[in-house]
């Protein structure tokens, strides 16, 4: 393994978070808040410690799968740590296991709280919260390769090992193009739903913290009722919001060229809308007893639906106490996710579909032992490599659900609390049901089950296997 590699890739991701860090430090002066100075200082611990990692240039360029999961995994690690900090020396999240949660759940855009009373935190760590959940959303190693690439070796598994989906493609040639496309659209989507949120009245420090949020499919807010106390049109755009940024990336950039067709006729992108729909008006009609007019049900459905299938974890009602069939159809949306390539977590639509197909094609196999059925993918034919992986995929990620089950029932909550608990940090979608349901939140687990839920976190943000790698014993071995 190229050490060395690993070690540059990680001192440039510790360079970065130290100018990240300047943000929320920058506000906290300007605001006049004692917080402040532990994001300096931890910008300037995160500065030295990267540069130093920096100095010395990689003895080796070459930069293959192992290096690339590894990178990553430790990046994460490494920047969760750090950016824990500011909330546990402000002493504004005294305990260093909840500033740790905090920081995991914000970078992995998860949006699970061990906070109570989230308005009692000072406006830069507001800020950081949402901030931590735009960074993670697209993934800061692709920024990294956005304005600074690295050179050497095939740093496409680096931008493999952190991008969701069953598999990852350049749109253009260079790393670095399509990692500044990717970027370029995140960014003029969340500048473009700022400036709604502003124009239509929202407060523009909430604008922006909701945006940031809302791009990364995080969920984190600034108010107790998380989305909930605002007017009907604020909710109404950031569900739309959520909605495009749980599409894949790949159809912006078709439009983006002018091919429409292509990027409307997506396979993926038809059964997202198809499942959203479907979804927000059977709950519509399921809760309509529980508002006063139709519009007060849909917008609620609509908005929760898109909330959970995407990932992020607003809320504007408390959806716990809605009928078991609406609980249960948000619950299956949190295993299924939002679109792969786009900022949302859980399983990918494009991976369900890959799934059914395989399904569909072993059955067909039974009746006609010696017929050939490829599966196909938006027109492709889905390469063996890619059916493997979903496979593999599909096996460690109940084999991690279970063991994870286990581990926190250690706790003696109730079951559908440890279940949606594991499904709303696997998943990265924030809250669950029951005591983590979006009036509660994750304070009462015990720093055990809280480092289960944070390595679930990780996990499914990065797709598994850099994690998996990270503790495997044959990637360390010298004689593997």
């Amino acid at each position: 393994m190229n050490h060395s590699m690993i070690r540059y890739v990680l001192g440039t991701v510790l360079c970065f978070e130290s100018i990240f860090l300047c943000l929320p430090m920058l506000i906290g002066f300007f605001c006049h808040e004692q917080s402040a100075f532990a994001f300096l200082i931890c910008a300037a611990a995160c500065m030295i410690l990267g540069g130093l990692m920096v100095l010395k240039k990689p003895k080796r360029n070459d930069f293959y799968a192992t290096e690339g999961f590894v990178s990553v995994s430790v990046s994460w690690i490494a920047m969760s740590l750090f950016g824990a900090l500011p909330f546990f020396i402000s002493r504004e999240i005294p305990r260093f296991e909840d500033a740790l949660f905090e920081a995991i759940s914000g970078f992995t855009t998860t949006g699970a709280s061990i906070l109570s009373d989230v308005e009692a935190l000072s406006k830069c760590c507001l800020f950081w919260r949402s901030f931590t959940h735009w960074i993670g959303g697209m993934g800061v190693l692709v920024f990294v390769l956005a304005v600074f690439p690295l050179r050497g070796g095939n740093i496409m598994y680096l931008m493999k090992a952190e991008s969701p989906g069953p598999s990852v493609e350049k749109l253009v040639p260079r790393v670095k193009n399509t990692a500044m496309i990717l970027y370029g659209v995140y960014t003029a989507l969340t500048i473009l739903e700022i400036i709604l949120l502003i124009v239509t009245g929202m407060v523009p420090f909430d604008a922006v913290n909701l945006s940031l949020a809302t791009a990364g499919t995080g969920g984190f807010g600034v108010l107790n009722s998380s989305a909930g106390s605002y007017a009907s049109v604020h909710q109404v755009i950031i569900t739309i919001f959520m909605i495009l940024f749980g599409v894949n990336f790949n159809v912006y950039y078709l439009i983006l060229i002018k091919r429409f067709k292509s990027a409307l006729l997506s396979e993926e992108f038809r059964t997202y809308l198809l499942i959203i729909l479907a979804s927000g008006l059977l709950i519509a009609y399921n809760i309509r007893g529980f508002f006063a007019s139709p519009f007060e049900a849909l917008k609620h459905s609509f908005f929760q639906v898109a909330s959970i299938i995407t990932t992020t974890g607003f809320s504007t009602t408390d959806f716990n106490e809605w009928p078991a069939l609406s609980c249960s159809i948000l619950v299956l949306l949190m295993f299924c996710g939002a679109c792969a390539g786009s900022t949302g977590g859980g399983m990918k639509v494009s991976r369900l579909i890959i799934m059914v197909k395989i399904a569909v094609k072993e059955i067909f196999t039974i009746k006609h032992p010696h017929g050939v059925k490829t599966i196909k993918l938006e027109g492709r034919v889905v390469e063996n490599e890619t059916i493997r992986s979903v496979n593999a995929y599909v096996v460690i990620y109940f084999l991690i659900f279970a063991a994870s089950l286990f581990l926190i029932s250690v706790d003696n909550f109730d079951f559908t609390t440890n279940f949606t608990a594991v499904a709303a940090t696997f998943n990265n979608i924030g809250p669950g049901l029951s005591v983590v349901g979006p009036t509660g939140n994750f304070g009462a687990f015990s720093a055990f089950s809280k480092v289960v839920l944070m390595f679930d976190m990780l996990a499914g943000r990065l797709e598994l296997l850099p994690m998996i790698v990270l503790f495997s014993p044959m990637v360390w071995s010298k004689h593997r």
